[in-house]
């Protein structure tokens, strides 16, 4: 072999592995996709304290409960929140059965497209389309319809399906809590039936720990086949103080860790934050209207206002999504180095 071939393969493999060494150090690295600015800085410390079994705040594995909202915290809940957009869709395909929707509102607002009189129908007429769209049925059955929306129905913005309309920074988050032996569970004002359709799938987050609103089943038995029928009377509203209620109901036990993005989950975390040791509590912050959204204050989707300012006051960490993250959803390339 001669020298100067010597010295191209040596150079060769010196150009390979400097190229490899960073792709190998961001495989590694915990949150790839965050910057490492302060919101990654305060996640990774309190994971690395409260698992460091020389620590005084070390937490066992039995405790280490980390509780996150849905709409606007692991996914995206813009221009509505999804299980909205959902129900749209289900008026407009149940509509042959319901020729009386036609002119009842809000149902007519629905199937004419009409924005403005749909908003004027306020909070009743939305819970009267979530009633006639998501009750009634079976669990088995309506599990069924909100599969088969997600696999078809597509964002208006990125014509992505909604499961991909999902944050990669908070799925890496996920994920590195659960290595970490923390016990993840989504605690959300959307409907437990709806959520279980994909949160496992897209989350790594089983039924059991999917934590919502609910409404009244009902068992029955009929020709020898037993059921639950999903009713249109409401069980349980999770948001707000609802969701802390729901947690102690259903976990039985106070989170060391949560996360939101919005005014209905203020409870959640000062439920969190009231509890004694080493706590961890977040708030997605959206400020990125090129990537994502930007919104908070003043926003009727997702409003952050007084949770901000407690947030702020108190000290939890504020994720500022157009600075702390490199990257928003999974469909977009990876990047390395911070992203300004």
């Amino acid at each position: 072999m001669t020298t100067a071939l010597l010295h191209r393969q040596r150079f060769g493999l010196a150009l390979l592995f400097g190229l490899a060494l960073p792709l190998l150090a961001q495989a590694n690295e915990p949150l790839p996709s965050w910057n490492d600015g302060p919101a990654k800085k305060s996640i990774i410390a309190f994971v690395q304290t409260v698992t460091d079994q020389t620590s005084k705040d070390f937490v066992k594995p039995a405790d280490r409960i980390a509780v996150f909202d849905n709409d606007g915290t692991l996914w995206s809940e813009q221009p509505a929140y999804f299980e909205l957009l959902f129900a749209f869709d289900e008026v407009k395909r149940n509509a042959a059965q319901h020729p009386e929707w036609k002119t009842t509102q809000p149902f007519k607002a629905v199937l004419e497209n009409d924005h403005k009189a749909l908003a004027a129908s306020g909070m009743e007429g939305l819970l009267k389309i979530v009633g006639a769209t998501h009750t009634g049925m079976t669990t088995e059955a309506f599990d069924d319809y909100a599969k088969t929306w997600l696999s078809q129905a597509r964002h208006p913005r990125t014509g992505k399906p909604y499961t991909e309309m999902i944050f990669q920074p908070m799925l890496e988050m996920l994920d590195y809590l659960r290595k970490q032996d923390f016990k993840t569970y989504i605690v959300s004002g959307g409907d437990t039936g709806f959520m279980r359709a994909f949160a496992e799938k897209v989350y790594g987050i089983p039924p059991e720990q999917v934590i919502g609103t609910t409404f009244i089943t009902s068992f029955q038995y009929k020709d020898g086949k037993a059921s639950i029928v999903r009713t249109a009377k409401l069980a349980h509203n999770d948001d707000g103080p609802g969701k802390p209620e729901s947690i102690d109901a259903v976990i039985g036990k106070r989170p060391i860790l949560a996360f939101g993005n919005s005014d209905g989950d203020l409870q959640m975390l000062q439920w969190t934050a009231a509890g004694s040791g080493k706590r961890f509590m977040g708030l997605v912050h959206h400020t990125d209207a090129k990537r994502e959204w930007a919104y908070d204050r003043q926003s009727d989707i997702g409003r952050l206002d007084k949770a901000l300012n407690e947030a702020n006051s108190r000290g939890w960490t504020v994720v500022d999504m157009a600075s702390e993250w490199r990257r928003i959803y999974p469909f977009e390339p990876a990047v390395t180095g911070q992203v300004q």
